[in-house]
């Protein structure tokens, strides 16, 4: 367990940007062979926007990994965090750590970046998508990933885990942001079967529908069961999904200029009523 810890401890940038292209790259061939839905997503305008918010995640990201490292040492030395409290096997003490650092930098971080209007509309970027695939995953204006990594960095004290275990979440999360977004058809009784303990494809899409109450539902990333306890689990008719904002210009969903303004301007109301 400790060398495998510290394999992700020591993995460098390189291999990371590998675990992502792989990640990204298995979902599209998937997408391919098994389509959700058909028609506008794999066009290239599509694809070269969400690429884009994908550099500038990948920007905030780098620059938060310095602050980060010093936020572990930190918290080590003075024994700040839940794994400081008592002892236990690593292993369980990596069960711990992965449970709080989803509760708070993916559950909480999501349900307040929809519940807290200012967070909304940076998060509408994300929502405003209308084919949401693969690439959707990565979908989000800078501020909105800053957010999420101020949330990131408080889950790190609550939890007091190693650097490692928190690197070995962060690679977990690229896996299943990839695959919830991903346009992938599932038989719909492997999909419930999944979404008992994890978010499945499907769980997710309905989040991605157009308008509320939907779009107010399924915030969890990787363990389904905070939707589940919090009362914000939903599942329906597939059928029934459009995906897209009921207060944007869905037009213009692949227009890199307007998706960066779109949370700052006015006429984009942060709700229907």
């Amino acid at each position: 367990m400790e060398a495998f810890l510290s394999f992700f401890e020591a993995m460098p940038l390189w291999q990371k940007l590998v675990w992502i292209v792989a990640c990204m790259s298995i979902n599209l061939v998937v997408e391919g062979v098994r389509p959700l839905f058909q028609g506008g997503f794999r066009s290239w305008k599509h694809t070269r926007t969400n690429l884009t918010f994908l550099a500038t995640t990948m920007a905030v990201n780098s620059a938060f990994g310095a602050a980060s490292v010093g936020v572990f040492a930190w918290a080590a030395t003075n024994e700040v965090g839940l794994l400081h409290l008592c002892a236990a096997p690593t292993w369980v003490e990596l069960i711990v750590a992965i449970v709080v650092f989803d509760l708070i930098a993916q559950y909480a971080v999501h349900w307040c970046l929809h519940n807290v209007k200012p967070l909304w509309r940076l998060h509408m970027v994300h929502h405003s998508d209308t084919h949401v695939d693969v690439t959707t995953g990565t979908r989000h204006h800078p501020l909105d990933f800053v957010v999420r990594e101020c949330f990131a960095l408080a889950a790190v004290l609550v939890a007091g885990a190693p650097l490692a275990f928190y690197l070995f979440y962060r690679i977990l999360t690229i896996f299943f942001t990839y695959l919830v977004h991903a346009n992938v058809e599932l038989p719909e009784r492997v999909d419930r079967a999944i979404s008992w303990v994890f978010v499945s494809p499907n769980m997710h899409k309905f989040h991605h529908h157009h308008e509320a109450p939907w779009t107010d539902r399924n915030y969890g990333n990787m363990l389904s069961v905070w939707d589940r306890i919090f009362g914000t689990f939903t599942y329906g008719n597939l059928a029934d999904i459009r995906y897209g904002l009921d207060v944007a210009d869905d037009s213009r969903s692949d227009e890199l200029g307007y998706q960066m303004g779109l949370p700052f301007r006015r006429e984009v109301k942060s709700s229907a009523s």
